[in-house]
């Protein structure tokens, strides 16, 4: 099961038959992990048996709105989080190509070795899509590794209508997709394919006699234990294989198509309303819809500090009321220079339009009996 899937996965990220390996790990954060493995091997295979002290400094470099897992793989690895260069977003939250090259070129100029980028397709705050093809050109250019993390936006792979996002994922050398996030199967459910055959293999086997003899009476091919760090793994792929067996292909695109609808539909509801505001202007590319609810006092109230930081306290004190009610949680959190935003992600395609406009009533109401009460106390 985990051999056809992982080979249909390879097929719609738009590798050849010739191409691809992979393997289902326990979650997005392990997935982005063994991309930077697999790539420090692929360039130094000698750090397997001599370690980090027989390599150059290396430097790796993702985008200022990606996930904490590439700094956090860095450390565990033994690269170091400081050797992680942070590339400058727009205001979109999309790396800017140009500032990754020019990364790129002080990292030599410093007589580092750069040798992997993390492009990511579905930011976790605003759902954003990095330019992969021009990523790609640049990591071409300099010879190195580019991972695309799909964690959250592999699943628009699935929508012919959206798929076009994530254009350019062919060229990735490595990709991290969770359908656990927006296909909508249970934690947890992460796989990283690789597009070298072979790598994982090369890069991790240690061939215990005991468990991975060569001469048993089956296919060997189908112990896959050391290709992976761990060597036993939960049986992952079986509910996907489930679920893809139940929904087809065409299932899964159509629950991605609703939950993008919905993410547009609460985008509009937002646009007409003068207790909201919206976080950029721009429809939301993925499901994810970032907003502040503005209570009364605050809507004429010109942008500065003070506003900004009676702004901050609205979106915890709403949710708080939220959660004690029990009608409804999302999430919120501050960005950059930006105060807490409310961050609504879809990925339940049971959502309708009317569990949308029920929300965003909810959060007006409670919103502005906690605001009359703090300024009462004020």
């Amino acid at each position: 099961m985990e051999e056809v899937l992982l080979r249909k996965m390879q097929e719609i990220v738009g590798w050849s038959e010739e191409e691809g390996d992979g393997v289902f790990c326990p979650g997005g954060t392990m997935s982005n992990l063994y991309s930077v493995l697999l790539a420090r091997y692929h360039f130094f295979p000698e750090v397997k048996t001599k370690g980090m002290t027989a390599l150059p400094r290396l430097i790796l470099f993702t985008s200022a709105h990606s996930h904490y897992s590439v700094k956090k793989s860095a450390a565990v690895l033994g690269i170091g989080s400081e050797n992680v260069v942070v590339v400058k977003c727009n205001d979109r939250g999309k790396m800017i190509p140009a500032e990754l090259e020019s990364s790129i070129i002080t990292a030599k100029d410093q007589g580092c070795v750069p040798f992997y980028v993390n492009a990511t397709a579905g930011t976790t705050v605003y759902g954003a899509f990095d330019p992969l093809n021009a990523i790609a050109d640049i990591c071409e250019s300099h010879g190195l590794w580019l991972h695309v993390d799909a964690a959250w936006g592999g699943g628009l792979l699935m929508s012919n209508l959206h798929r076009v996002k994530l254009q350019g994922i062919e060229r990735a050398w490595s990709v991290t997709w969770n359908p656990h996030k927006m296909m909508g199967a249970p934690l947890q459910c992460s796989a990283i394919l690789v597009k070298k055959r072979g790598l994982l293999k090369d890069c991790n086997q240690m061939c215990a006699e005991y468990l991975f003899q060569t001469d048993k009476h089956y296919d060997t091919s189908y112990d896959t234990g050391d290709k992976t760090i761990q060597c036993g793994r939960h049986v992952d792929v079986f509910k996907l294989w489930l679920m893809w067996k139940a929904k087809g292909s065409e299932g899964f695109g159509s629950q991605v198509n609703k939950c993008l609808e919905n993410a547009e539909h609460l985008f509009d509801k937002l646009n007409q309303r003068p207790d909201f505001e919206l976080v950029f202007k721009s429809k939301p590319e993925h499901s994810n819809v970032c907003f502040w609810y503005i209570p009364p006092s605050l809507r004429n109230m010109p942008p500065g500090p003070e506003r900004n930081r009676r702004l901050h306290e609205v979106a915890p004190k709403i949710k708080a009321k939220m959660m004690e009610q029990g009608m409804a949680m999302i999430g919120y959190q501050p960005l950059g220079d930006k105060v807490n935003f409310f961050r609504c992600v879809f990925s339940n395609p049971a959502t309708q339009t009317e569990d949308v406009d029920y929300l965003l009533e909810e959060i007006a109401s409670l919103g502005h009996d906690i605001c009359i009460r703090i300024e009462t106390n004020l």
